[in-house]
């Protein structure tokens, strides 16, 4: 059936391989009155770095070091977002605190016992965020002490994260320092500042 192609030659699978992932092209350098989403991680051109829920705190922080990135999605084995967990919640006092309350050992400490979950987490409309500026984005951030905020599409059958706001990002983008200090009771009063 196929008598007149040739057989390719196969070769073995090299230790320690990785694979190819396209970088989402952000512009270099922007401005405070430049589209929001010049400075959005775009997860429909860039794959989003996720971790399972009983991953340690350690494992999680080796990946976003090696990834790049300060926020990890934290999802089921269907991929459905659980919560969310960044640098400075394993970094910060939430693993110490669950230490003083349950005991053990930081190596054991789960994703899951850290993690801001799914239901407390709130988040920016991607309609919003397409009139918005990259000041807007920084302003918001800001005034309620986030350095990450989630954006949402509606798709068939309901909500889809479709992408990141990093204030380390932006930072790098516009040639300057956002460090939001103050960290907000919800991401709802991120959602809030952009409607």
């Amino acid at each position: 059936m196929f008598q007149n192609y040739d057989t390719l030659q196969q070769g073995a699978l090299e230790t320690g391989v990785t694979y190819s992932r396209p970088p989402q092209r952000l512009p270099e350098r922007v401005r405070a009155d430049d589209p929001a989403v010049h400075v959005m991680t775009d997860f429909s051109k860039v794959a989003a770095i996720t971790m399972g829920p009983c991953a340690t705190i350690d494992d999680a922080n080796e990946r976003m070091i090696a990834s790049g990135v300060r926020m990890l999605l934290i999802t089921d084995q269907y991929n459905a977002i659980m919560g969310v967990v960044t640098s400075t919640d394993i970094m910060g006092e939430r693993p110490m605190r669950y230490l003083q309350q349950l005991g053990g050992k930081r190596g054991e400490i789960l994703l899951r016992d850290i993690m801001t979950p799914q239901d407390q987490i709130e988040v920016l409309p991607m309609n919003q965020v397409e009139k918005a500026c990259v000041g807007d984005i920084v302003n918001t951030l800001y005034r309620y002490g986030r350095k990450h905020a989630l954006v949402v599409e509606q798709a068939a059958g309901g909500q889809r994260v479709r992408g990141v706001f990093s204030a380390s990002q932006i930072s790098r983008q516009l040639g300057e320092t956002i460090d939001p200090a103050e960290v907000a009771n919800s991401f709802a009063e991120v959602g809030a500042a952009l409607a």
